[in-house]
């Protein structure tokens, strides 16, 4: 009867047993963590609560791509200045990676600008992870600029039932590349409305489950008509189940809000390597091109042998290609390229991979 009522509570205690989360969790600048997408939109999102067993095992993968948290030695000249060493303790970069959370299609819809190469830096602390700022290319033009509002995407340490609300505000002057002004306002807030276990194709986990809903309202100042103009976006929601030590969420569900009905968008989830096209991003770790910014020369090495080198713009237009023999290491000479913004793409027996730099 002891053993009994032993074993009673110790499974009572297991079943209870929670997990908390620090930064040691989340990914930093050198990592980079593959994720799967699935098409597969009908996912329940909306049960949670504590001790909840959540089973996905049955997610298919229709792609694969490899999240590249870069370090702040690749960052270029412009962006050092306001994220580098010598910044403000607030904005000094932890890492920056590509960004979606500036709505190209809405901006590029009423500007006649190209808009490229989108990065988001985040700064990580003991206490938290925040957005201090972007750059992208605008018509040829890196445009690196801070947030005025810091946005707090994560406070530490994070545990079952915390909640947390933060707000940022960016102001983006695209002049004098062009007489336009985009300012982007979000509210953030965050609930961490269950625990329990997770299984999706990659294996089974202890998890927190997170709610982030954001609010936000962009508008755009046209200088040629004097004009701001509203962009009206959806209330976005994302729920994330995070386990210990995997850098990014086992899970992540991202849905938007119309007439009062939540819609997936995405769903993306932490995973091995399946043979599937992980884009661009595969060799990011093992492909290196320095300096950057260059002024003459270009130097790049691989990890694989390169057969053949191009260079293109930012339209994806090939304006340069060497005659090289085969080698994993190469020195460039650029010295006739104008000043800019540019892609070099390089060519392995079976694949290709690009990276951008910037010419002085």
């Amino acid at each position: 009867m002891k053993k009994l009522l032993l074993l009673s509570l110790l499974n009572t205690t297991l079943l209870q047993s929670q997990i908390s989360l620090t930064k040691n969790d989340f990914a930093n600048g050198g990592d980079t963590v593959r994720m799967s997408h699935s098409t597969d939109f009908s996912l329940d999102f909306t049960t949670t609560g504590p001790n909840q067993v959540w089973n996905f095992s049955t997610l298919q993968p229709s792609s694969q791509t490899v999240d590249n948290y870069r370090p702040t030695s690749q960052m270029s000249t412009l962006s050092s200045f306001l994220f580098g060493t010598f910044a403000p303790t607030p904005y000094k970069a932890s890492y920056f990676i590509e960004s979606a959370n500036i709505p190209i299609a809405q901006i590029t819809s009423i500007l006649p600008v190209s808009i490229t190469d989108i990065f988001e830096f985040s700064r990580v602390t003991v206490d938290s992870i925040t957005s201090i700022g972007y750059s992208m290319v605008v018509n040829s033009t890196e445009v690196p600029f801070k947030s005025d509002t810091i946005e707090k995407r994560y406070d530490f340490p994070i545990d079952f039932g915390n909640t947390t609300s933060s707000r940022g505000y960016t102001n983006i002057d695209m002049n004098p590349v062009y007489d336009a002004i985009w300012r982007q306002y979000r509210t953030h807030t965050s609930v961490v409305d269950g625990w329990g276990s997770i299984t999706t194709p990659y294996g089974t986990f202890d998890a927190l489950r997170i709610k982030h809903e954001i609010h936000e309202i962009d508008s755009i100042y046209i200088g040629q008509f004097s004009i701001w103009l509203p962009l009206p976006l959806p209330v976005s929601y994302q729920y994330e189940w995070w386990t210990n030590g995997k850098k990014e969420p086992i899970l992540r569900i991202t849905t938007s809000s119309a007439a009062s009905t939540e819609n997936i968008t995405a769903v993306e989830y932490r995973d091995i390597y399946r043979g599937l096209d992980a884009g661009l991003m595969e060799l990011t770790n093992d492909f290196n091109v320095y300096p950057n910014p260059t002024t003459n020369n270009l130097k790049l090495n691989c990890n694989q042998t390169v057969e053949r080198i191009t260079i293109s713009d930012v339209n994806g237009k090939t304006i340069r290609e060497f005659n090289v023999s085969p080698a994993k290491e190469h020195e460039l000479n650029t010295s006739n390229l104008e000043s800019g913004f540019y892609f070099i793409n390089i060519f392995t027996e079976n694949d290709k991979y690009t990276k951008s730099f910037i010419k002085k």
